[in-house]
Order: C-alpha cells, then structure tokens, then sequence
C-alpha cells in the first residue's frame, strides 16, 4: 500500500488515481474517463498542454519585428530609431499595467473572462500590424503593436494563474519550467520561420505584400492562442463545478503605500534588473542586422545565431535553476550572469570571434541570470508585498526597455553598431556595480542573500523554533515563573505531600523533623 501511495504522489499518470476523492460529482460515460475526470492526474495534464499554449502567439509575434528587421526597414523606408519604436511601443503601456493586471484579473474579470479579452488584443494588435505593413502605413503598425502589448504582459498573468490552481502543490515547478521553454520556442521558431515565410513569396510582388504574410501567419498563431484559451476556460469552469473549487485569484494585491517600506536591497535588485535586461532584449532586435553586417553572414544565419540565446534558455533554464536551488549564494549567480552577458557583448564588439560563441555565452549568462535574480525578491519582501513588489520590478523594467530601445536605434543611426555595444556594455558595468552594492548591504546585514542552501534551511530551522519557543510562552500562565510549583524542583517532603494530597490524607500545616518522621512511618491520618 506504502508503495502504491508513493507512486501516485511521484507519477500519477501512472497511478490512475484519482487526486481528489472526496464530495466527488458522479460522473457517468466518457466524464468518468481520466481524460474527462478533474480528479484524474490525465485530466490535468490535457490542461496543461492547453495552458502552456496560450501565450505561445504572443512570444512568436512579440519579435516578428527583430526576425523581418531589414526587411521593415527597406519595406517601409524607415530608420534604426524609428524601427525600434515598434519594439518600445509594447513596453509603455505595460509601465503601468504591471501593477494593476492582476487586480484587473482578480476583482474585475476573472481568469476566464480576462484570458479572452487579453488574448483578443493580441488578436487586434496583431492585425493591425499586418494591415499597416500591406498598406505601408507606419503608423497603423506603431498602434497595432500598442494594442499588442495591452494583452501580452496580462495574458502571462493569467497563465500562471491558470498554473498554479491546476497544479497547486503538485507539479507546480515543473509547470512553470515548461511554461518557459514553450514561450522561448516560440520565440525561436519567429526568428527562423518568419525570413523564410517572406521569401517563400515571389520577389517580384512587392515588399509590404510580402511584409504583411509573414505577419499574417503570426496572427494565425495568435487567433490559435485564443481558441486554446476558449477550450481551456470551458474545462475550467467544468472543473471548478464538479471539484466544488473557490474562484481563482493571483493573489498579487498591490498597495503603493508598501513601495515606502521597500528596503535598500530591494531597490538595488530593481536596478539590476533594468541595467542588465536592458542589454539583452533591445540587442536581441537590433542582433540580426548587425551580426550580418559585421560578419558578412545571410540575414537567416544571422537569425538563427540571434535565437541560440532563446533555445539555450529553453533547455537550460530549468537545470540551472535546480542547479541555484541546490547550491544558493544568488549574489554570486547574478555577478556571474552579468559577466557573462558583458564578456559575450565584448566579444561582439571588439573581436572577430564567431558569433556563435557570444551568442551560447550569453543565452547561458541569461538564463544563470534570471533563475537567480527573481526569486531573491522573495528573500528580502514580506509575503504581503510581493505583488507590489514584482509589480513595481516589472515596471521599471519595461520603463527601461521603452526608453532604451529607442536610444539603441538612434546610436545606431548615428554611430553605428560598435557604439550600441559600448552602450551595452555600459549598462552591465551599471549592473556589475549594483551586484557588488547589493552584495556590501547584504553581508552588512548577515548575508542572507548569498548564503547556500544550506546555512538557508539552518536559519529557517533555528527561526521555527523560536517562533514556536515564542508561541508556547504566550500561550503559558500569567503567573509562570513566579510560581515555585511550576520552577521550583520538589523536595522530597513536597512530592510526599502531593501524593498524600491525591489519595486525601491531612496534609501537615509546616515543614518541621517530627512532622517528617511522623508522616514518614505512616503515622499521619
């Protein structure tokens, strides 16, 4: 019995058990089946596949810009700076959405309702982009990737809330592990799919024509996204009926008043974050043009180098977060990334060296980096702050990006690549040193930031006990300690006295020699 129990909390596909068994609904037909049971383990995982798909259109559509770039460019006669606008016009609204997406998704629509109408933004947005390619209208394109990033950030919300009530203290980890190398697979195959659906078209048609089916085939994806989440809202709401479940919420309240209270070191993470993304995400859209025109490459070599750093965050990411799990010292992840992801940019910018090494480096460096950095939010916010705490991350990192980006293109216009990468490499030094200032302030403080797993749960255990040693204490009499029946070791005299007490003798008034003799040879009535 031991044994069976063991694997169906190791591998319940193996099991068939149900994972739920109480107040179960009676269930007839193809609904008794584990495919259709919400009790079943199978059940689950056919919403996970459903889940896990319900932002792959808008990882594929978020860098159609950085897979068509020449190509926009020549098409629509527009420059670096104006080109990169595309890619910060995404990150604006999300400056503030950040904080209230979840409370949106929470108070106001609710997971289902909000999956539909984020989703149909990417729709809108999506197809805005494609028809102001076909009629090379810029400016079509420019409100098209707006209303795109109005549902991109928020649909991620809901995915993850999707996640962890589906998968709430089962596989959680593992879900959200998948969740990422599906959204960076996404993204990979925009970057080598889209080049190729352009050139598939006659070269004699005319170049926006061309444009807008490459962008035409990214809002398939997306309408496909929004039917996965259709699907999915229907075997939720079935789901929430027959397992009787409560609403689902994020969680995430923010309080602004809580950003007062945030610590030093909470702020520096902020900073490391802006520093450092902002060095990786506008080089991803600008990466193919100049990977082709420094290394004299073909633009789809050039995309293919560019997504090494999505396809080796998709593989790596989750073993390099066992990897930090196991070991701890976040501090020292983080300075690594950051050397990384500067040594990989020097390399591009200063050296001949193949691309695909400063490539691999930095696909490594990013995922080291993000695996590390997030979770340290946790480590110095208290639990009632955390949704204030990423919301408030997560906005300033897009604030970062919107305006960098459009820097990023004016350097380039203006100077050049080899400039955009001392740029680049200026932004990590700035993160390098918020590393080094956030290691000083935490060890300052005993540095819990950096300490190994270890000496965490060794902490953790001597917190507990306390905590309880507190808890007992309060829980204790008021007159604890000063009453000697509860301090005082019993003399021999006292421990007669007591039992003579239970068995209803007369107690003597005194302690005194011959009321202890007397009392001693059973002399006492």
């Amino acid at each position: 019995m031991a044994k069976e129990n063991d694997i169906s909390e190791t591998a319940p596909l193996l099991s068939g058990r149900p994972i739920e068994s109480e107040d179960e609904e009676n269930l007839t037909g193809c609904g008794a089946t584990a495919a259709c049971n919400p009790h079943r383990a199978l059940h689950r995982y056919i919403a996970l596949f459903f889940i896990c798909l319900l932002s792959f259109g808008s990882y594929f559509c978020y860098d159609n810009p950085a897979a068509l770039q020449s190509q926009i460019k020549q098409a629509l006669s527009i420059d670096t700076q104006r080109f990169m606008v595309l890619y910060s016009i995404y990150s604006w609204p999300n400056v503030v959405l950040c904080f209230f997406g979840g409370f949106l998704i929470d108070r106001v629509f609710g997971v289902r309702l909000g999956t539909l109408i984020f989703s149909s933004f990417l729709v809108v947005g999506q197809s805005l982009f494609a028809l102001g390619a076909l009629l090379d209208l810029y400016i079509l394109m420019v409100v098209g990737r707006f209303v795109f990033g109005l549902g991109g950030e928020n649909l991620a919300v809901c995915q993850s809330t999707y996640s962890v009530f589906w998968f709430k203290n089962k596989e959680i980890n593992f879900v959200f592990g998948l969740q990422l190398s599906l959204s960076r697979i996404g993204s990979t195959l925009n970057m080598n799919l889209e080049p190729i659906i352009y050139n598939a078209f006659s070269k004699t048609s005319p170049a926006t024509f061309r444009l807008s089916m490459a962008l035409w085939f990214g809002l398939f994806l997306c309408v496909f996204s929004l039917l996965c989440g259709v699907i999915l809202g229907l075997m939720d709401k079935r789901a929430a009926r027959i397992l009787k479940r409560d609403s689902m919420e994020t969680g995430e309240v923010i309080h602004f008043r809580d950003i007062l209270d945030f610590p030093v070191s909470l702020w520096l993470i902020f900073f490391i974050c802006v520093t450092y993304y902002v060095a990786v995400f506008p080089f991803i859209g600008l990466g193919p043009a100049f990977i082709a025109d420094k290394f004299n490459t073909s633009i789809a070599y050039a995309n293919f180098v560019t997504s090494l750093v999505f396809i080796i965050s998709a593989v790596a990411s989750p073993l390099i977060g066992v990897v930090v799990d196991y070991t701890g010292k976040n501090v020292f992840w983080v300075s690594l990334g950051v050397v990384m992801t500067l040594a990989s940019h020097m390399l591009l910018a200063f050296t001949f060296a193949p691309p695909l090494l400063a490539m691999c480096i930095m696909g490594v460096a990013y995922s080291v980096l993000a695996c590390a950095l997030w979770p340290m939010v946790a480590f110095v916010t208290p639990e009632n702050q955390l949704g204030t705490a990423y919301g408030c991350m997560q906005s300033l990192q897009n604030l970062g990006l919107a305006v960098v980006t459009i820097i990023a293109g004016g350097l380039v216009d203006s100077s050049g690549y080899l400039m955009l990468e001392v740029f680049f490499c200026a932004w990590l030094c700035g993160a390098l040193l918020c590393t080094t200032l956030l290691y000083l302030n935490d060890a300052a403080k005993g540095g819990n930031l950096n300490k190994s797993t270890k000496e965490r749960n060794r902490d953790k255990k001597i917190a507990e006990a306390q905590a309880e040693k507190e808890r007992l204490q309060k829980e204790l009499p008021v007159n604890y300690g000063t009453d000697d029946s509860h301090i005082t070791p019993k003399s021999a005299f006292q421990l007669r006295n007591r039992y003579l007490s239970k068995i209803g003798a007369k107690l003597p008034q005194s302690y005194n020699p011959n009321t202890l003799a007397l009392a001693r040879h059973g002399f006492l009535q």
